[in-house]
């Protein structure tokens, strides 16, 4: 018969060192307001909208509803949040509203997750 895997340690124990210096470190601001990027791209409409930003530098809004195939208000609604989390940029031409990935960041993220998923798929984790 095979043994199963653990996933947890058979000892209770920890180096105080370490576990205090890192605490302090992932309880910053700067993690909360990363999560709070993650959770819009966990989102898979936002997700979609930040991927098709990365192979256009620029949509409207009008565009991005056809993308995603929404009504331009439900675009702009997911839009104005990817802004509001800093992860888009919008510039107003007229009667129409353009935007972009806010910095080459986003769209490193975006490339990165994609890139992991394939070579996920290729191990045979999926």
């Amino acid at each position: 018969m095979t043994e199963l895997k653990k996933d947890t340690c058979d000892v209770s124990e920890f180096n105080e060192d370490k576990v205090y210096r890192v605490k302090e470190m992932v309880e910053s601001e700067n993690i909360l307001q990363v999560s709070e990027m993650f959770k819009a791209l966990c989102d898979e409409t936002r997700l979609k909208i930040a991927y098709a930003l990365t192979q256009e530098v620029r949509l409207c809004v009008c565009d991005v509803a056809h993308i995603i195939g929404a009504s331009t208000a439900t675009a702009s609604h997911h839009l104005r949040h990817l802004r509001k989390l800093g992860l888009a940029q919008s510039v107003k031409e007229g009667k129409q509203v353009y935007y972009s990935l806010d910095d080459d960041h986003v769209k490193t993220l975006i490339t990165i997750g994609l890139v992991h998923q394939k070579e996920v798929e290729q191990r045979g984790r999926n």
